[in-house]
């Protein structure tokens, strides 16, 4: 149920993305990719010094994401230590990636008065990359690009691997790896490129929150692999931090998505830093630091497990008619930050990119000024 477009289509959870692709014209190249659909925070005040970073059926039984309306962690035993969390330039220190879908609308409008509001409130704040078309040959280069250029400024990069086999159910974000052991394989490649400096890694929006579509054998199955996913990860990059898909407070209850979660790995050390919700989703900030910490708390685990939340879109809160497809009233949430200052609530990140549609007010993916100015002024 979130969005992604070009190569790239949507799934449940996320809408609209900024998306390291390969477009085969030249080298390879971080870009913004179209995709289709899945108590109020304050608007965010001046934007932060930091540059944001690159890159179907309805779920059943139960409702869909879209239906459904950083303190530092403790060592773990025989675990390295998480990288160190530094409060007073915590917003400063995510990356922005210097091309995408409204930075492109900013630089080819310089007279439209909405501009201004749209540059300093949303083109100017770090925001997640997105690697979601299935091109094994180029997804290592293309994930060091980004990684790469985090490092360079002393930032920290927010990589979303989407590619698990059957995303969304095959509904509007359908696509992905053929099938598993292809994407185990490109999952390594995905790892090559993740360097030795700070990443945080969103696995997978939607895998685990909307797997009811598949058969018993078939959820074991991809269970597995984000399990593997998540160990590869952490073992490629020594400082990297790897978030499992808690879907969101909406959906599934803290005991049911933490069931599905330990299956997939998501309580083990050497797999999981912990999990993130409300990815696309407009759910208040405080009722996903509740339900987060809830699941956490079913989840078990090692102490030091946290949880990042998606703000890009919930400064309102969620419809309530539970309108999940570009709908109106919405604001922006709270700035993108790795310091929240709240307890087991390591991130407050702009996974989902404002103004890319769901598809309703512009074509799946794709940047609309007057959506974008809506959330923002």
């Amino acid at each position: 149920m979130v969005a992604v477009a070009s190569a790239v289509v949507s799934v449940g959870a996320v809408t609209g993305v900024i998306s390291a692709y390969d477009d085969g014209r030249g080298p390879v190249r971080a870009r913004p990719e179209a995709t289709a659909p899945p108590r109020p925070a304050p608007l965010p005040g001046a934007p932060s010094a930091s540059p944001p970073a690159i890159g179907s059926a309805p779920p059943a039984p139960g409702p869909s994401k879209r239906e459904a309306s950083a303190r530092p962690s403790p060592a773990r035993t025989g675990q390295q230590q998480r990288p160190e969390r530094r409060a007073a330039d915590a917003p400063a220190r995510l990356y922005r990636h210097p091309e995408s879908h409204v930075l492109d609308w900013v630089r080819s409008h310089p007279d439209d008065p909405r501009r201004a509001v749209i540059e300093s409130r949303i083109a100017d704040r770090p925001a997640a990359v997105w690697f979601a078309d299935f091109t094994p040959e180029t997804i290592t280069d293309r994930v060091r690009s980004v990684t790469s250029g985090a490092a360079a400024q002393g930032r920290v990069p927010v990589l979303v691997p989407y590619a698990i086999p059957d995303r969304d159910c095959g509904g509007h974000s359908r696509g992905g790896a053929p099938d598993l052991a292809a994407y185990d394989a490109w999952i390594d490649r995905f790892a090559a490129g993740l360097g030795s400096e700070e990443v945080v890694v969103i696995l997978e929006p939607d895998s685990v929150a909307q797997s009811a579509c598949l058969s018993g054998a078939r959820r074991a199955d991809r269970f597995a692999s984000l399990a593997r996913a998540g160990r590869v990860l952490k073992e490629a990059g020594p400082r990297t931090r790897v978030y499992f898909d808690a879907g969101h407070s909406g959906w599934n209850t803290p005991a049911e998505q933490a069931a599905l979660l330990r299956q997939a790995g998501a309580a083990s050390a050497d797999s999981s830093d912990g999990v993130f919700s409300n990815v696309s989703n407009f759910h208040t900030t405080d009722d996903e630091i509740a339900y987060d910490r809830q699941v956490l708390d079913a989840l078990g685990g090692p102490q030091g497990l946290g949880a990042v939340i998606d703000t890009s879109r919930n400064g309102n809160g969620a419809p309530p008619d539970g309108a999940w497809c570009d709908p109106a009233g919405r604001k922006l949430g709270r700035a993108p930050t790795l310091g929240t200052g709240e307890d087991r609530i390591d991130a407050y990140l702009w996974v989902k990119l404002p103004g890319e549609s769901d598809g309703c007010k512009g074509t799946p993916g794709t940047f609309t000024a007057s959506y974008a100015y809506d959330l923002a002024r």
